[in-house]
């Protein structure tokens, strides 16, 4: 599968962002291999309108924001968080503009901007523990990785590879990886797993405990068609959900977007300590994963990988996925 040549994936949302990374001016983004210009109205809503002038082709995204509305740089056209060009400074008559730019889907949700190409399939995916008493919500990170969405999602939920992978850190010793427990959902599945892991002395701080070993309990949600909500449950009691957001850019590059909610305090471990936990695992994720082929093959018969049994969630979402692609088909 080639995310971008899947018409059917234009109708999930997509997070691009932290909302506060959205400055006074538009700020360009590729989603799906398609070029869209963000700005924000002076309410702090966010817009999404295709990334070219009408007039001659210039990237509204150079332009400026004034009085909500988005700017063309080279002639001053104005549009309209709706796509609607409501202001042609060369037409001296002040007549009606009777066309406009394609104009997308986009809101703001848990403090990101979201775009949605196409008429929504579904609604944005629920964070459960947000804005419950007792979760605070920390930012981690938003940043672009040389990979397609699909691969980083199956990582997520690969526990094969901890032993090797993230030997360094948290890894088990043990190469035989826990085979997870999966319950399948219309919008994706629920992955129960539990894992002996190391508790490096670096990474201690962040969990509340000085052991050298611990145990994960980990009930991991994949919703489609690239996140996740991934809660990690310690025996201290200490729960840290993983909320991973992938919006696919281009085929073999992804909008990685990050945060965790956690049922303890800043006071008792900072959100710096908390994000560089995270952050040394993800990093060496990022090492490998970014080797690996855009291409994912979806139907096992195609032969192009081998597959073990612990892959199993990551071929559940690839069944899942071609079902979804081949419905849109038929429907077409």
């Amino acid at each position: 599968m080639l995310a971008t040549q899947e018409t059917a994936l234009r109708r999930y949302w997509y997070c691009l962002f932290p909302i506060a990374e959205l400055a006074d001016t538009p700020r360009p983004f590729t989603l799906l291999g398609e070029n869209i210009a963000v700005w924000k109205d002076d309410e702090g809503r966010p817009h999404a309108v295709l990334d070219r002038c009408p007039h001659r082709t210039a990237k509204l995204s150079a332009g400026h924001v004034e009085n909500d509305l988005i700017v063309c740089p080279y002639h001053g056209w104005a549009f309209r968080g709706d796509g609607a060009c409501v202001r042609v400074p060369q037409d001296v008559l002040n007549k009606p503009v009777p066309f406009g730019v394609k104009a997308y889907h986009c809101t703001e949700r848990y403090g990101q901007v979201w775009v949605c190409l196409d008429e929504p399939v579904s609604d944005i995916p629920e964070v459960p523990q947000f804005g419950q008493p007792g979760f605070r919500q920390v930012f981690e990170f938003s940043e672009e990785w040389e990979c397609s969405a699909l691969r980083i999602m199956e990582n997520e939920f690969d526990a094969a590879h901890l032993s090797f992978v993230h030997a360094t850190s948290f890894g088990s010793t043990n190469p035989v990886p826990s085979i997870a427990r999966l319950e399948e959902r219309p919008d994706g599945f629920i992955a129960y797993n539990e894992m002996d892991v190391r508790n490096p002395e670096d990474m201690r701080g962040a969990l509340h405990m000085r052991e050298d070993k611990t145990i994960r309990r980990t009930t991991g949600r994949y919703m489609l068609p690239f996140n996740r909500v991934t809660e990690i449950a310690y025996p201290n009691g200490l729960r840290n959900v993983l909320v991973t957001w992938l919006t696919p850019m281009t085929d073999g590059r992804t909008r990685f977007n990050q945060f965790v909610m956690r049922n303890d305090t800043d006071e008792q471990v900072p959100a710096e300590q908390v994000r560089a936990f995270d952050r040394k695992v993800t990093l060496e994720d990022k090492v490998v994963l970014e080797t690996t082929e855009a291409m994912v093959p979806l139907h096992v018969g195609e032969g192009v990988e081998l597959h073990m049994p612990s892959d199993r969630p990551g071929m559940l979402m690839r069944r899942m996925l071609q079902t979804v692609l081949r419905a849109s088909e038929q429907a077409a």
